[in-house]
């Protein structure tokens, strides 16, 4: 993560919202592609290809190297109990009742440009209905965390809209995995996470910040496990997860999201 927090340029603001919303049209075109029978390697190849066509990088890809192991695939798919990171490969196929979480982030233009992160969470053919229902209540906590955001205010509050809502609806909210800054790098500062934690020095939100939120929710506890993969994080007690995210822009009256068609 890049160790500072960054104010965007007008001219890299415009940048950032062209791949936003390139890349948020490809992410719906992914959530619908996601039915019984689709794999997990088709949607790859699809989101890779896509990222192509339109100028882009994808930025997931190799990530971690050369420092660590680096990340194989184009997308985060991550079913049932997976709450984030899981790779796309090897193929898995999708079945009726699934939660899919899709993750997709780009590099705009391809060489020397700017970084934009998205996800959704859909429920593959028929899914239950407390898997319709955390789906819908993770989607809405992304919707009040954004809706907070305005110059003046603090990255708590964003936390603080996020977890009160979690909490009227009884999910557990994830602790270990948090939002973060983007545009520059993959991940900057500051930290967001979705619950008020008091131990973080206060942010101050400004105008020209770039900010991923992404609430992250369990129909169980909200504890989290790393799978055999090294990557995988999974709900420690195997409860159902679902992760939505938006990247926005901060402006002078509240938030922009750029991510969004």
């Amino acid at each position: 993560m890049r160790k500072e927090i960054t104010i965007k340029k007008p001219a890299e603001l415009a940048v950032i919202k062209e791949g936003g919303q390139l890349l948020g049209k490809i992410l719906a075109d992914l959530g619908a592609m996601a039915k019984p029978g689709v794999t997990t390697k088709e949607l790859e190849e699809y989101a890779e290809k896509r990222i192509k066509t339109v100028g882009g990088r994808p930025s997931f890809k190799g990530y971690g190297a050369p420092k660590a192991t680096p990340f194989l695939t184009v997308l985060c798919l991550s079913i049932n109990e997976e709450i984030v990171h899981a790779p796309a490969l090897p193929s898995r196929f999708l079945k009726s009742g699934d939660v899919v979480g899709i993750d997709i982030g780009m590099e705009y233009p391809e060489s020397g440009g700017f970084y934009n992160d998205t996800a959704i969470t859909v429920g593959v053919g028929k899914v239950s209905p407390e898997a319709r229902r955390l789906i819908k209540v993770t989607e809405r906590a992304l919707a009040l965390g954004i809706k907070v955001i305005k110059p003046g205010r603090f990255i708590s509050d964003i936390s603080r809209a996020v977890e009160r809502y979690g909490r009227q609806h009884g999910v557990g909210i994830v602790r270990d995995l948090v939002g973060h800054g983007v545009g520059y790098a993959v991940h900057e500062d500051p930290p967001i996470p979705n619950y008020f934690d008091e131990r973080l020095t206060p942010v101050e939100i400004k105008e020209g910040m770039v900010l991923a939120i992404e609430p992250m929710f369990t129909l169980g506890d909200w504890r989290v496990i790393l799978g055999p993969d090294g990557w995988t994080i999974k709900s420690a007690d195997n409860s159902l997860a679902a992760h939505f995210e938006h990247t926005v822009i901060v402006t002078k009256n509240g938030a922009e999201i750029v991510t969004r068609l």
